[in-house]
């Protein structure tokens, strides 16, 4: 059974991922894939710079990521070249991780279901659902960002209205930490029984 767990920034994507890799479930992060496509060993580095040059290389060659990011908001024509380079590298290495994986359910952590209509590619969809003041505060503390920045990524994904339309399974990231893990064990005791039925 193949998950895709879904949310938007700063909702606890990663933290769910951790929680499902704590109890022996295979998980991957599509953001991991595409960030290491673009490190300097990485697939896609070269392409990188024949398409946008040595102008966000940092003093060791690396892409700095921030100012890339901010040019892709600006000159958002340019997002499609990077995807070009970057999906790819992200589809092969999700395909190689579905063959590859044992567990008795698999989870590929992707922000985008929503935007991209790719819910009908996984069994279910999970949403990690929070509030906008929440998503600002957590993402402004993890990524050294400011509001304004965490506001723009925000309104560039869909809403979670849209996100939750498109999930099977909804887990709310509101309160504590315990609440959130309590609600995600929750998730997991009813995926081993749909995956053991399958």
């Amino acid at each position: 059974m193949l998950i895709g767990l879904t949310g938007g920034i700063g909702s606890g994507k990663s933290l769910a991922g951790d929680f499902f890799k704590s109890k022996n479930i295979d998980v991957i992060d599509a953001d991991d894939l595409a960030h290491n496509a673009l490190d300097r060993e990485g697939e896609g580095y070269k392409k990188f710079l024949d398409i946008f040059g040595e102008t966000f290389l940092d003093e060791n060659s690396e892409i700095d990521r921030k100012a890339l990011r901010k040019y892709i908001f600006q000159n958002p024509e340019m997002k499609n070249k990077l995807e070009e380079i970057v999906h790819p590298i992200v589809q092969n290495g999700i395909l190689n991780f579905i063959n590859n994986s044992n567990s008795i359910y698999r989870i590929i952590i992707v922000p985008l279901i929503a935007e991209t209509n790719s819910s009908s590619f996984y069994d279910r969809v999970l949403a990690i659902d929070c509030k906008k003041e929440i998503q600002i505060e957590r993402a402004s503390k993890r990524d050294n960002s400011n509001e304004e920045q965490i506001l723009k990524i925000i309104q560039s994904q869909a809403s979670s209205e849209d996100r939750n339309k498109i999930a099977n399974d909804v887990v709310e990231n509101n309160d504590t930490k315990d609440e959130f893990l309590m609600n995600l064990e929750d998730i997991h005791k009813k995926y081993l029984i749909l995956a053991n039925n399958d």
